[in-house]
């Protein structure tokens, strides 16, 4: 698993996430307020960070709310805590 922890405007994530009962390979690509997120070379959706740092879902098919915290945990604050169901890890 190749990992980049910058969380500066522009940058890549790499990390596996839990999505549909599967652990699945996780690629962000950050570009200023917008997340761009790529499950497993199939699924892909848009985020728009708000200013209190919630995501907002802009594109894409619609993934849990467990597994947009744990994306944002990961991408925004890179402190991940949380082992539980959907929680990506």
């Amino acid at each position: 698993m190749t990992e980049n922890t910058n969380n500066s405007v522009n940058s890549k994530q790499e990390f596996t996430i839990n999505y549909s009962e599967r652990e699945l390979s996780c690629w962000v690509e950050r570009e200023g307020n917008i997340l761009h997120l790529h499950i497993d070379n199939n699924i892909n959706a848009d985020f728009e960070i708000q200013s209190d740092d919630s995501l907002k879902q802009i594109s894409g098919p619609e993934l849990p709310p467990s597994n947009i915290d744990y994306i944002r945990r990961r991408v925004l604050t890179d402190k991940v805590s949380d082992t539980g169901k959907g929680s990506g890890i």
